[in-house]
């Protein structure tokens, strides 16, 4: 039976390793620690391991795995930021992602915007303390905006599925061309949309995709949505503007800091940078942890994907071989 060691793995993830694995033929080793290098000796005999997206992999740790014979790394995520992906093929590691359903993303990243639009931060803190006046500003009709969408996969395309039951106008820019949609230069997205969302990988290429630059170039009172990467915005320059009024609003499931500050309990105390504690003072801004992707049907394509991605590279190296 084909082994494999499950790091970084949550109950309910440990739960579903135990019941899809022998299904497949494997036997999970299972810990609820990052891999580092004091565990890498839990992966000794078995040349594929899964990894989550919560903790960095150091270089140092690859080194440890490498060495305890670990070829493959499964990551259940799809994106490889938290892996020093180089490394790890320089020293024989292959490192590969997992696909799961969109539809959770999608379905939180319109729940985000309909909320920043709305004003629902404000409407809900207001009716906490059982302040039941309307807002003294009015909402938006989505159909009455232009939603410009930047990335074009799986859940960019997911978005703009569900984009289009509200009548709304959609710019799409990315490497695919969104069908029925205005598929435009990304200079045009951000100086016509009243409402950007992001869903572009992250990579050198798209590092600060909206930095100061790109962000002055964008409508007056126009809204950013971020349910991709941290890194795809300027941290720096998303505040100037927010605080300046420039921008209307943001909602980001994202933060290019949130290492180290999302997953935990930081209420007893003030966590992260001055920059998160300026967004989380402005009332126009939403933050959420990283948390568009945690839906059941994405957790069990997550393992089940990370199973399969294992079985495949063994069989591969067994044919190569």
């Amino acid at each position: 039976m084909t082994g494999i060691t499950v790091y970084g793995c949550e109950h309910d993830e440990a739960a579903l390793f135990h019941e899809l694995a022998p299904r497949y033929g494997v036997r999970p080793v299972v810990t609820g620690l990052p891999a580092s290098t004091a565990n890498a000796d839990l992966s000794q005999g078995n040349r594929c391991i899964s990894v989550g997206h919560k903790a960095e992999i150091a270089g140092s740790t690859l080194l440890a795995l490498s060495r305890a014979g670990v070829r493959y790394i499964s990551t259940r995520s799809v994106g490889y930021d938290h892996i020093d992906v180089d490394h790890a093929e320089s020293l024989g590691i292959s490192v590969g992602n997992v696909d799961y359903s969109p539809d959770g993303v999608a379905d939180y990243t319109v729940m985000l915007l309909l909320m920043v639009v709305r004003d629902a931060r404000s409407v809900i803190s207001r009716a906490d303390v059982q302040d039941y006046r309307l807002n003294p500003t009015r909402g938006r009709d989505l159909r009455d905006l232009v939603v410009g969408v930047v990335g074009t996969g799986r859940i960019g395309s997911a978005v703009i599925e569900r984009l289009r039951g509200f009548g709304c106008q959609v710019l799409t820019h990315g490497r695919r061309v969104g069908a029925g949609t205005g598929h435009v230069s990304l200079d045009e997205v951000l100086r016509r949309s009243d409402v950007v969302t992001l869903h572009t990988p992250l990579d050198p290429e798209t590092y600060h995709l909206l930095d100061a630059e790109r962000i002055g170039r964008m409508k007056q009172g126009a809204i950013i949505v971020n349910t991709g990467r941290g890194g795809l915005v300027d941290t720096k320059a998303l505040v100037a503007a927010l605080e300046a009024g420039r921008l209307g609003g943001a909602a980001l499931d994202v933060l290019e800091d949130e290492k180290g500050i999302f997953y935990a309990d930081h209420s007893a105390g003030t966590a992260g940078s001055d920059l998160l504690s300026r967004l989380h003072r402005l009332p126009n801004v939403l933050i959420s942890p990283h948390t568009a992707y945690y839906t059941e049907r994405a957790l069990s394509d997550t393992v089940e994907h990370s199973i399969v991605n294992c079985l495949k590279f063994e069989s591969e190296e067994e044919w190569t071989g």
